[in-house]
């Protein structure tokens, strides 16, 4: 099962769940944060809950994306209370590209802080028993002001050195009022990113990732496929200038997604009532890695099978502001 927000013809937010290739509008929903919370009351399955709210008339998604009506999956109306956070160095081919970036010279002893983190992942990622695994490498990418919806242009600040995408895939979240966090879904994710900036000195990937990021434009409710198939490219004057596959689920990742989730949820601020959380889970492609560099108009385009519709953003470069211009702060 898919579900998706867009704006209907009236101008109204309607929530689509789309099965066997037919989309329809479910009743009484306004947007999936709505249904969520309201499975989450009635613990009962968000797809037990569509059944009994019921489905309206049938919906060309395609063209709601092309019209651009197509909202992010989801978004509360207070920003503030949405995280966007993630992993890195969590897929089987991602130490590779993450390596060459940060690579010193020395002997094999002497590796890359990458590669022993991407080495404790195989080693202890996918713990058994109910046991925790190792943690993974984590990061912060902003809230819910941070979200950009599909179809819709991911702005690139004017001091960036680098603007490339991360075709990665998404957990979505909600923590009921009990503090329990609980899954909606899994969504495309493109984790834009400056690799740029992140290739001069490894302590400077807190900054790299304070950038927009897009989902979307359908959840897949259920469980994540172990192995996922997709490709990612990046469009330049309606011709593709770069394309590449790339594969995700727990068969091609060195950490299960449970814990993944573990390590992100086990921080108590990380588990306030009512907050939303889009995790990302890391990736092994990107265009920069095959010497790519991206300008503004250039789109992105992600998609994969199991996630319905593809994800799809033009880039903007931000000239409102000179990149080298002071933020300067005023006394009070």
């Amino acid at each position: 099962m898919l579900l998706s927000q867009i704006v209907d013809t009236s101008g109204s937010h309607c929530v689509v769940m789309r099965q066997d290739n037919e989309a329809r509008i479910v009743l009484g929903a306004d947007s999936i944060l709505t249904l969520a919370k309201r499975a989450m009351a009635k613990a009962m399955p968000l797809a037990a809950l569509i059944e009994e709210q019921g489905l309206g008339e049938i919906v060309d998604l395609e063209a709601a994306y092309a019209e651009g009506r197509m909202l992010a999956p989801i978004a509360p109306e207070e920003p503030s209370r949405l995280h966007l956070t993630g992993t890195g160095l969590t897929h089987l081919g991602s130490a590779a590209t993450r390596n060459a970036m940060h690579q010193k010279a020395g002997a094999e002893e002497n590796l890359t802080d990458s590669m022993k983190m991407f080495r404790l992942g195989l080693e202890g990622g996918k713990p058994q028993g109910g046991k925790t695994g190792v943690q993974p490498e984590w990061f912060y990418k902003g809230n819910g002001h941070a979200l950009v919806a599909p179809g819709k242009p991911i702005i690139s600040p004017g001091f960036a050195l680098d603007a490339g995408e991360e075709p990665e895939i998404a957990g979505i979240y909600i923590v009921s009022y009990e503090g329990v966090p609980h899954r909606i879904g899994f969504a495309l994710a493109n984790e834009f990113s400056d690799h740029v900036t992140e290739r001069q000195n490894y302590l400077y990937l807190a900054h790299s990732k304070l950038r927009p990021a897009s989902i979307g434009p359908e959840i897949l409710v259920g469980d994540l496929p172990a192995h996922v198939e997709g490709t990612s490219r990046v469009i330049r004057n309606g011709a593709v200038l770069w394309e590449k596959p790339f594969v995700s689920g727990e068969d091609n990742m060195s950490h299960t997604v449970a814990n993944l989730e573990h390590h992100h949820f086990k921080y108590e601020i990380f588990r306030k009532p009512g907050d939303i959380h889009v995790h990302m889970f890391g990736t092994a492609t990107l265009s920069f890695a095959d010497d790519i560099r991206t300008q503004g108009g250039d789109i992105f385009e992600i998609e994969a099978a199991p996630f319905g519709l593809p994800l799809r953003n033009p880039l903007t470069i931000d000239t409102t502001r000179p990149a080298d211009a002071p933020v300067t702060v005023a006394k009070l």
